[in-house]
This record gives structure tokens, C-alpha cells and sequence, in this order.
């Protein structure tokens, strides 16, 4: 077909990138820290921090010039220079991550010095007692593999209602220590009130320690920043705070099977002590050292 210049109906419209968006198509960039971007659904601008894995997704998080932090899924959504970028994994990081990794591989998830090749030894008279599994299954993923060293066995007790009569029941003495690992242990709770009680029972101060730590759930002592927030949220008195933790971060949380995924989740984004808060770090290490006290046994 012969075009004349002035045929204003020949040049063919659907020629080029005619679907392409008014700013350009989006391109993929390496989430560096220092990075500035702008996320386009809330328009926060702010500075790459770190990429980290929470909840079963990368986010990477973002500090505005206020010093305010905010994280976002990884991926599309974000604007460089008024350009979109979908945000991937940083080169570096990855890099680092390797490197990480290879370190890991001489250390536990505790941070001791892993022993190659060692049998878990017979299991000691001495225990530790948690509340309950998810208290267990959380003490396991960090000092399982030292707790496997020292034969110490780790067990539930399903709540501390009874922590006296438990005490008791275990028959503390030489050779055989008690140390119990107790929730939400402030002044002037009920919990506080219950451990009184079992550290007034007579004769047994030097084979049975019981230390907690402040949170309403050990669920509270994995650090917020693992799952993308500051901190915790504040679960309103009268709702249930599993549920209402799950309802904060989008999660199912009607049934028992849905708290239970929950945890996974949650338990899922735990590497290492270091993604545990102080509190709870520092009374388990003290009830390992007190129940594997080698004079004591």
C-alpha cells in the first residue's frame, strides 16, 4: 500500500510499544541498601534498610527521613527516580549470604560451636520444663543441638497452675535438676504468684531454678522484625492474642488448626538467637548452664 505524507490515516497506530505504561515498563533492581524508593499504593519514600525473609515472603524495609521504618513486600510497586523497578534481592546480600552460610555450618543456632559428627549423649536425670509446644518446639530450633550434647531432655508441662505440685512430682536432687522456663513472668501476675510458691518449697533451692520472661506468649519473644513489624502489636483485653495476632497479619484464626499454622509461620522465621529477644535469650542459657552444671551431676 503507497502512504502519502499527508494521509493523516496511514501511519499504523498499532505500531511500537503501544501498551506500555505512561512512565515506562518496569524493570528489575537490585534492593542495595541505600537504595532510595518510592512504594506507589502509599506513596512512602524511604531508603533501603535490609531484605530479610518474614511471615513465608521476602520484604525489604524502608527508612524515611525521620528516621520512621516501614516494610514492604519485595517485588513489583516501586518507583526509582520516578521510573518502576520491581524490587529483587540484593546482589550483595546474596553474596553475604553465602558466606554466611558457609559460618554457619561451625556454629548451632545458639551460636555454640557445632560438634561434628557427636552422638546425642545418654539423657541426664537433670530436665528443663517449658509451658507448653510451642515453648518446646522453640527451645529445640535454637539449643536442640546443644541440648542433645549435654543430654538434656526437654519436656511440657502444660500450663503452670500446678507448678508446686510438679516441682515435687520431678523429686529433685543431687544429679537431678529442675530447670523450669515460665510465661509472662512479671511482678504481680498470676505467674508470679505461682513461682513463689514453688520456690518456697522447702530443700530444694539448690536443684531447682525456675527464670521466665515478660511476654504474654513465647510467640512475643521472636523479634517483631521478623515479621516485618516494629513491634508487637497491643491486642485489645477481652480478645484472644493468638487471634488477635493472627488477625493483625492477615492470617485464618478461627479454629485451633489455624493457630497452629500460624506458629509454623511464625516459628519458620527463626534462624538463630539473634532473631529471639534478650529476655528470653538470657533465661534459657542460664537454666542450660544451671541444669549441666558438670558438679552438680
Amino acid at each position: 500500500m503507497i502512504v502519502s505524507h499527508h494521509d493523516r490515516y496511514g501511519s499504523d497506530v498499532l505500531s511500537g510499544d503501544w501498551r506500555a505504561p505512561r512512565r515506562g515498563r518496569s524493570v528489575d533492581a537490585p534492593a542495595e541498601p541505600g537504595l532510595v524508593v518510592e512504594e506507589v499504593e502509599t506513596g512512602w519514600v524511604g531508603a533501603v534498610v535490609r531484605v530479610e525473609k518474614a511471615g513465608g515472603m521476602h520484604v525489604v524495609t524502608l527508612e524515611d527521613r525521620r528516621g520512621r521504618v516501614k516494610a514492604f513486600p519485595l517485588g513489583p510497586g516501586f518507583l526509582v527516580d520516578g521510573k518502576p523497578v520491581t524490587l529483587t534481592k540484593p546482589v550483595a546480600a546474596a553474596s553475604a549470604a553465602l558466606d554466611a552460610a558457609r559460618q554457619a555450618q561451625s556454629r548451632t543456632a545458639s551460636g555454640s560451636v557445632a560438634v561434628q559428627g557427636a552422638a546425642a549423649r545418654v539423657a541426664s536425670g537433670s530436665r528443663i520444663y517449658v509451658e507448653g509446644r510451642h515453648d518446646a518446639e522453640l527451645v529445640e530450633k535454637v539449643w536442640g543441638d546443644d541440648l542433645r550434647i549435654e543430654g538434656v531432655v526437654v519436656e511440657m508441662m502444660d500450663g503452670v497452675d500446678d507448678l508446686a505440685g510438679i516441682v515435687v512430682d520431678f523429686q529433685p536432687g543431687p544429679g537431678r535438676r529442675l530447670g523450669v522456663l515460665v510465661d509472662h513472668l512479671v511482678p504481680g501476675t498470676k505467674e508470679a504468684r505461682i513461682v513463689a510458691q514453688a520456690q518456697a518449697l522447702p530443700g530444694l533451692k539448690d536443684h531447682v531454678k525456675i527464670l521466665g520472661h515478660p511476654y504474654v506468649d513465647v510467640w512475643q519473644s521472636v523479634r517483631p522484625a521478623r515479621l516485618g513489624w516494629e513491634q508487637w502489636p497491643v491486642i485489645p483485653r477481652g480478645t484472644s492474642w493468638k487471634q488477635g495476632i493472627c488477625a493483625a497479619l492477615g492470617w485464618p484464626h478461627e479454629t485451633q488448626a489455624d493457630i497452629a499454622r500460624a506458629w509454623k509461620q511464625i516459628l519458620g522465621t527463626v534462624r538463630t538467637y539473634a532473631d529471639l529477644e534478650p529476655a528470653l535469650l538470657a533465661s534459657v542459657e542460664e537454666l542450660i548452664d544451671f541444669v549441666t552444671d558438670v558438679e552438680a551431676r
